[in-house]
């Protein structure tokens, strides 16, 4: 008769750090739900953790695993790999548990939680240091947060420290990704993981009863290698999971002008001319100094350390960069006071396509832009993407003669339910009325190098429609035009470059694989996919002053003093 398989898998990878292990094991024992097994993995025959392990005499099921290193990600998927357990409870290897840390698991899951996560106070007889002391710090006010999040968790508070869930959803999800705890290499996997859970419409609950204590006894220099890993497996979050709402940045700036000065530099300059920065901060902390004076400065060595981790991995991830310029018609709409900005006579158009190659600036398909987004290629230096909202008939008949003399690939944005027609949604007292491109206007575009994207069925805004029509006018408007008999748009443009997270999420829902906002800005891998930005080009951009629009592309502080100047030079 086989042995029932018990509620709870508790699930534990350590790595070198035999006495804590064996002492977080052993406190199990005062669980008040008895019905769990403890599986701990160890990561790399380091020590002698294995065999301390073995030795102890629990009254709980305990299995010992021993692999290759291979990292916290993959050791935690190897011991959800052999548990029997319904529920897994994923804890460190420095997390002792409260006596209640399982009912109150159990309670969580009972009231329709899919993840719980509870409380990580600060163990008491962590060594008492500047580090220990922030980390007792944060526990609070993660608690604090999370109490009053209720429904809506932040996402970066879902940590392995303690976390459960579903056995079979774990498994269905495809477990943690092991990449980002490759090679030795720290943090991220937790992320990744609950990104993917409530993209899959998983419930997390925080459960403040849920209770396992930290014993918090890092070195002072590997506690600012873990921030440098931080900064790594956030940027490689971001390319992961473009879409996914930012990581809080307080504390990961630098504040302070003296920090700014001594600390910026070591950002960009190689990391071992730092090394003595390093490790006179952490020499200062291990010591044990706790001065205001100290704590700024290791704290400022960690944000340093941070920057340094999201810069050298954006580096070593980078595809490269584009610029994504919006044109409207092409006519000259000089007499119309509205509409007249956006209407670029077609020798303008030329003049700034030949300014912008003359530039080093190298036009490109979406195609392109698409692959790069998917770290398949790398974007040619100088990118430039050329999109046109509407599709104006104009395009077709002065603008296309001008991209085809130059060689000039482009998008076109359709608004569905108008082609054909006029500029409906602009008939107002002194606006002109200007023709659309009918389906057959459309396929003479195709022919042109140019691909035909959405721009909705009727060029409202679309943050104003509930969630039935924001539906139809994103789906309706891609069925619309594949019933042209055109492949169906891969991309849309936001009407009046309106949108909020909702708009995004129903886009990407839609099918749509990218979507273009008109805030300024340059498009690489790792940026949102339903937020590609894009720079307006207007009738009043010469073709010099078009360059340096797309020049300032990448750097939001020369946009402002491009646009001061500019205001200046039109008073």
């Amino acid at each position: 008769m086989s042995e029932a398989a018990p509620r709870f898998s508790v699930v534990m990878p350590t790595y070198r750090r035999a006495g804590i292990v064996e002492r977080m094991v052993a406190a199990l024992d005062r669980q008040t739900e008895r019905s769990f097994e403890a599986i701990v993995v160890v990561d790399g025959d380091a020590d002698d953790s294995a065999a301390r392990l073995r030795a102890l005499d629990t009254t709980f099921p305990l299995t010992v695993i021993e692999q290759e290193n291979a990292g916290a990600a993959t050791a935690r998927n190897t011991g959800a790999s052999a548990a029997r357990g319904d529920l897994l409870l994923f804890l460190d290897d420095d997390m002792e548990a409260d006596p209640g840390l399982l009912a109150a698991h159990a309670a969580s899951h009972a009231a329709g939680a899919d993840i719980v996560i509870g409380h990580l106070p600060l163990h008491p007889d962590s060594p008492p240091t500047l580090i220990s002391e922030g980390v007792g710090g944060w526990a609070q006010r993660r608690r604090e947060r999370l109490e009053s999040a209720r429904e809506n968790l932040p996402l970066d508070d879902l940590l392995t420290g303690q976390m459960s869930v579903e056995r079979e959803a774990f498994l269905r999800l495809g477990g943690f990704d092991g990449h980002f705890t490759r090679d030795g290499l720290y943090g991220g996997e937790d992320l990744d993981f609950g990104y993917r859970a409530l993209q899959d419409g998983m419930r997390i609950d925080f459960n403040p009863e849920a209770i396992s204590y930290q014993y918090y006894d890092v070195d002072p220099e590997e506690y600012l290698k873990r921030s440098y890993e931080t900064g790594r497996s956030d940027e490689e979050l971001r390319v992961k999971h473009p879409d996914r709402a930012g990581r809080a940045t307080t504390g990961r700036r630098l504040e302070t002008r003296t920090a700014k000065i001594l600390y910026a530099p070591f950002v960009v300059l190689p990391g071992a001319l730092g090394r003595p920065l390093r490790a006179a901060v952490s020499g200062l902390v291990r010591a044990g100094r706790r001065s205001e004076r100290v704590r700024r400065s290791f704290f400022a060595a960690r944000t340093m350390e941070y920057q340094r981790g999201v810069r050298d991995t954006r580096r070593a991830l980078s595809t490269g960069h584009a610029v994504v310029l919006a044109y409207h018609a092409v006519e000259d709409l000089s007499g119309d006071r509205i509409l007249g900005p956006y209407g670029v006579p077609p020798a303008r158009l030329g003049a700034q396509l030949d300014a912008l190659r003359r530039a080093g600036r190298r036009f490109i398909t979406l195609d392109t832009l698409l692959e790069a987004l998917a770290g398949r290629t790398t974007l040619p230096r100088g990118a430039v993407l050329v999109t046109f909202d509407d599709a104006y008939v104009s395009v077709l008949e002065t603008g296309v003669p001008e991209l085809r003399r130059r060689g000039v690939p482009a998008v076109v944005f359709a608004v569905a339910g108008h082609t054909g027609g006029t500029n409906a949604w602009d008939h107002k007292e002194g606006r002109t009325r200007l023709e659309l491109l009918d389906a057959d206007g459309l396929h003479a575009l195709t022919g042109a190098a140019i691909e035909i994207g959405s721009h909705t069925v009727s060029h409202r805004q679309l943050p104003t429609f509930d969630d039935a029509a924001l539906d139809h006018e994103l789906t309706a408007s891609a069925d619309l035009i594949e019933g042209m008999g055109l492949p169906r748009p891969r991309a849309l443009a936001y009407p009046y470059g309106a949108f909020d997270e909702r708009v995004a999420a129903a886009t990407r829902a839609a099918g749509y694989e990218v979507a273009f906002t008109i805030e300024a800005g340059a498009v690489e891998r790792g940026t949102p996919r339903m937020l590609l930005p894009r720079i307006e080009v207007l009738a009043e951009d010469g073709p010099f002053a078009l360059t340096l629009k797309v020049f300032c592309a990448r750097h939001p502080r020369l946009r402002r003093v491009l646009g001061r100047v500019r205001q200046l030079v039109a008073s």
